[in-house]
């Protein structure tokens, strides 16, 4: 089902716990809720629709992927950039790595472990930001 997205900074900065198989609706409602606003979202964290559960979708090409309880395990190439969120208004400064390692469970709660580079890192690490509370 289409969410609503959170616009709430107070909501937005609560920290997001693990999520089990019982938020496996969550994950729909949020594949759903970013292929909903693909012209304008990459990706989307699971406080964005107003669940506090660490859970990350990804656009990568037409494919979107989810990712439960994502965890960067290496990570590499820092750098300095600029992003702007669906959830707020306007872009704000953030450091960013080249190349990150991810362990996380699929869809199905498989352990997956991947490594990521580019513009396809940068959204993975801006939407696990999201867990934490802090807004870019």
């Amino acid at each position: 089902m289409v969410k609503q997205i959170v616009r709430d900074p107070i909501f937005l900065q609560q920290k997001s716990e693990p999520a089990t198989e019982e938020d496996k609706e969550i994950i729909t409602d949020l594949m759903d809720t970013l292929k909903a606003n693909r012209d304008r979202c990459v990706g989307m964290a699971a406080n964005m629709i107003g669940e506090k559960k660490q859970i990350i979708v990804i656009a990568v090409g037409p494919f979107i992927i989810p990712m439960i309880n994502p965890v960067i395990t290496k990570k590499s190439g820092k750098y300095e950039t600029e992003e702007g969120c669906l959830s707020l208004d306007g872009v704000r400064s953030c450091t960013r790595y080249k190349e990150i390692e991810v362990d996380y469970l699929d869809r199905d709660f498989i352990p997956q472990h991947g490594e990521y580079s580019g513009y396809t890192a940068q959204i993975i690490q801006h939407e696990i930001q999201h867990f934490t509370g802090e807004l870019i």
